[in-house]
């Protein structure tokens, strides 16, 4: 099966999104067919235009290959902003190069991050006694889905730091879901309550 585009037949279209180099060279990204040849920076500002607004955070304390999964998920369901506590580095090829389109900031403590999202609501999902199951969770619009380590979850400081915490219900033998997955299920929860469902 081949990907991508061939380069563009001449001569090419007017349009300012489109990249030359990929007209030229072709365009092999994994990226939709509707954005074939654009930069990175016209394609990051059409998915900015087109986000409802969701926001979400990764606790970076540890080496987490889980990371990248995270970060391509928000790419799929078109994050408005992804915030990293911790450390900076990242199990970036995980991701695909999907944080090429994705803002992405930076706080080096649990403090600075809850300065930079004020007003928004911020939901961390773990299964900690208290947390409300999925099935009867309010999901408000200005939210921040906050996601652990795959082997520690959420520090108690974060998980302090949280409006509310959310648990998915499970009916196997294991005590807790891939964060990756748990990542996937909780952004399209969000996405169906304000996107799908309101067309």
């Amino acid at each position: 099966m081949t990907h991508g585009a061939p380069p563009h037949p001449k001569p090419w279209p007017d349009d300012k999104r489109l990249d030359p180099n990929l007209l030229s060279a072709g365009d092999n990204r994994n990226v939709e067919d509707g954005y074939r040849y654009w930069s990175e920076e016209a394609i990051r500002e059409d998915l900015r235009q087109k986000s409802a607004g969701l926001e979400i955070a990764i606790e970076n304390l540890e080496r987490d290959f889980n990371m990248g999964t995270i970060v391509r998920n928000a790419n799929a369901f078109n994050v408005a902003k992804v915030h990293v506590i911790g450390r900076r580095q990242w199990n970036k090829r995980g991701a695909m190069k999907t944080d090429a389109y994705l803002e992405v900031v930076y706080h080096k403590t649990i403090d600075e991050f809850v300065r930079a999202t004020t007003g928004k609501t911020r939901i961390a999902i773990d299964n900690l006694p208290g947390a409300v199951d999925l099935s009867h969770a309010d999901l408000p619009r200005q939210a921040v889905l906050i996601f652990g380590s795959e082997s520690r979850g959420i520090s108690p400081e974060l998980a302090a730091a949280a409006d509310m915490m959310i648990a998915i219900p499970q009916f196997g033998s294991t005590r807790s879901i891939n964060v990756g997955v748990a990542s996937g299920i909780l952004m399209y929860k969000w996405v169906e309550k304000h996107i799908l469902l309101t067309k």
